[in-house]
């Protein structure tokens, strides 16, 4: 806990929810994307929709998943669609208002990198992969990413191109065909950037408070710009910490009971 009372990873999660509005369709991830989105449907956006890409639709979990085939999802979930059904019937007919990403690397038009560190054939390091989250990108009417801003995440060059933001800028996202609008905010540590609204490059938009530019093109891997006009971002409203700690805690509580498995017949 910092001396704000309150951590980087808190304003981030409820900078995150912030930016959703209630009964939109959100398509979220695990992790920060699904803290926020979860926060959001508990405390403004009590009929924000949900969807994991196992194929659970208006998943309402009482705890945090651990992953998309975590059991709390199916339990609390208004449907369960097979996988194809998800990306045919509900991504790629544009039923989803919102997609919800992280990365391991972006860059300055706000395309992703999920799948490898280095060179593809030897990298250093082999990530998760796109999983869904290029037909996400593609697909969903905005999008919203998640991510701590540090020089080797928000770099001049990505190692691997898995998920398009507004590829090389200035139109060419429009250009390709892609039918969603691309990542409208980019929630890091340090505030929030947004597109140029003709260049489509990523400005710095809002701080939080008692951060300054400087620091935030410190944690930049290009020479970062900065909007007209910056806005400063209110901390974490009480209410809204004391909903997500308590999230968490009954997550970290749920996670930790041992699991019983009854091996009769």
């Amino acid at each position: 806990m910092s001396a704000t009372g309150y951590t980087p990873d808190e304003i981030m999660t409820v900078t995150a929810a912030r930016h959703l509005r209630d009964r939109a369709v959100c398509f979220v991830g695990i992790g920060l994307p699904s803290a926020a989105c979860n926060l959001a449907r508990m405390t403004h956006a009590p009929r924000l929709v949900l969807i994991y890409e196992s194929g659970t639709v208006g998943a309402r979990p009482a705890v945090l998943p651990l992953s998309i085939g975590d059991g709390e999802l199916a339990e609390t979930a208004t449907s369960i669609v097979p996988l194809p059904e998800i990306f045919a019937h509900y991504l790629q007919r544009g039923r989803v208002d919102v997609g919800f990403l992280g990365a391991a690397q972006i860059d300055r038009y706000g395309n992703l990198n999920s799948t490898v560190i280095g060179d593809y054939a030897h990298p250093k390091v082999r990530l998760p992969g796109a999983g869904g989250a290029s037909e996400i990108a593609t697909y969903a009417r905005e999008v919203l990413v998640i991510m701590k801003q540090t020089p080797r995440s928000f770099v001049a060059q990505l190692d691997f191109l898995t998920s398009a933001g507004y590829l090389t800028g200035c139109g060419a996202r429009a250009a390709s065909g892609s039918p969603g609008a691309g990542p409208r905010a980019v929630i890091t540590d340090f505030g929030v950037l947004r597109p140029h609204s003709e260049t489509e490059e990523l400005e710095l938009a809002a701080l939080y408070p008692g951060i300054g530019v400087d620091a935030a093109r410190a944690a930049t891997g290009w020479p970062l710009k900065v909007a007209a006009h910056i806005e400063t971002l209110p901390a974490p409203e009480p209410d809204a910490l004391a909903v997500l700690r308590d999230l968490e805690a009954r997550t970290r509580e749920a996670h930790a009971r041992p699991i019983r498995i009854n091996l009769r017949n």
